[in-house]
């Protein structure tokens, strides 16, 4: 006896219609989220968030489609006169200004802003989708970074787990169908079908990101801020994106130290400002645990440019030398009220190498700009 089927013309999308109109709520979320990331990657409330999985982002409100009401009063037929083509300009409301009146107080309602919420998982991915490890390079000791499972083939022969179902009543019914039988009675051994699988491993290059910053007293609640939020997306990025890099915490004032993770980002020191220092640890750190032909390295220093001028030479000096061992060697300059080069960022200038990036930081929105210049895959100097 052949069965019947019913096909329904219903719309079903009718009875998911809240669902239709959180998933376009959510995508407006996300689409509102990336053309302003330059905002939010600095947003206080995420960089303080302690480890919340959840953090609240603002953003301007999105608004609805809904009928306006003609202010003017005017009557309206419900058709034009024909002739009109896409584009054409139908109408507009028409302001009146007395004479003298200039700007005013205004009386027109501002625009609404509200927090969003949005996983730190979610914001990673959208803030990290085009950023990379810059002149990464196959060295000598790759290490597994991950291994997944993929479908190869179909087989006669196999284990029952691996029994692919779809393929094996296939079978059953081309077999019945060449002995002039409708559909399957029963499955037959030579009716199974079995998938088979290879495990792929993904190696990746080991390498190593030194993370230095200016913790002297000239280095103020803002800058340690701007410092900071750096470091934290750039410690994110680097834990989502790869497997094999390791992160060494450098802070320094007239000497340098390394530090663990926490104290990195919540202690803070007094003093002078020697930036030789730090970069002198770095060579040591390299040196002792870190050699170029197994590692890719990078190298971050973030500072108010502050320093001592008679130790600038030295700074170049041995920023010069870890050019020699490192991929990418980065000095982000977080940049006073006055917006006044250093003399510091002037030494550097007289680096002419292109594994050498120098980026000036006026004020938080810049934050998501030297993140994709430190972390751009073709990197290029700038000044």
């Amino acid at each position: 006896m052949s069965g019947r089927y019913t096909v329904s013309r219903e719309d079903w999308s009718l009875h998911r219609k809240g669902e239709i109109d959180r998933d376009r709520h959510r995508e407006k979320v996300r689409e509102a989220i990336k053309k302003n990331l330059a905002d939010v990657v600095s947003e206080e409330s995420i960089i303080l968030s302690d480890g919340r999985k959840v953090v609240k982002v603002p953003i301007r409100s999105l608004e609805e489609y809904h009928f306006r009401f003609d202010t003017g009063k005017r009557k309206h037929a419900g058709q034009g006169e024909g002739g009109t083509k896409e584009g054409d300009l139908l109408g507009s409301e028409q302001k009146k200004a007395g004479p003298g009146k200039g700007p005013g107080a205004g009386d027109e309602p501002g625009v609404d802003y509200y927090e969003a919420e949005i996983t730190i998982e979610e914001l990673a991915q959208l803030i990290f989708e085009d950023l990379g490890l810059p002149n990464l390079q196959q060295k000598k000791k790759p290490e597994l970074a991950s291994e997944s499972f993929e479908f190869k083939e179909v087989r006669k022969q196999g284990i029952s787990s691996n029994i692919d179902r779809k393929r094996t009543i296939l079978e059953a019914i081309k077999r019945n169908a060449m002995k002039g039988r409708k559909g399957f009675n029963e499955i037959s051994k030579d009716d199974l079908r079995f998938k088979t699988w290879d495990v792929t491993y993904k190696y990746e290059s080991n390498a190593v990101v030194l993370a230095m910053m200016d913790t002297s007293g000239s280095m103020g609640p803002y800058e340690k801020y701007i410092a900071r939020s750096f470091f934290f997306w750039m410690v994110r990025f680097l834990r989502t994106k790869y497997q094999n890099v390791q992160i060494v915490f450098l802070a320094h004032h007239v000497e340098a130290k390394e530090t663990t993770e926490e104290e990195f980002f919540t202690k803070g020191a007094s003093g002078g400002t020697r930036c030789s220092s730090v970069y002198k640890l770095a060579l040591e750190i390299i040196e002792k645990r870190f050699s170029p032909q197994d590692y890719n390295i990078y190298a971050f220093h973030f500072s108010d440019g502050d320093n001592l001028t008679s130790d600038n030479e030295k700074c170049v000096k041995y920023v010069n030398e870890l050019l020699k061992v490192c991929n990418l060697v980065g000095y982000g300059e977080i940049e006073g009220p006055y917006y006044h080069t250093s003399t510091l960022r002037a030494a550097f200038k007289k680096i002419n190498d292109p594994k050498f990036t120098c980026i000036g930081i006026k004020d938080k929105s810049d934050v998501y700009p030297a993140l994709k210049t430190f972390f751009n895959p073709n990197p290029a100097t700038t000044a």
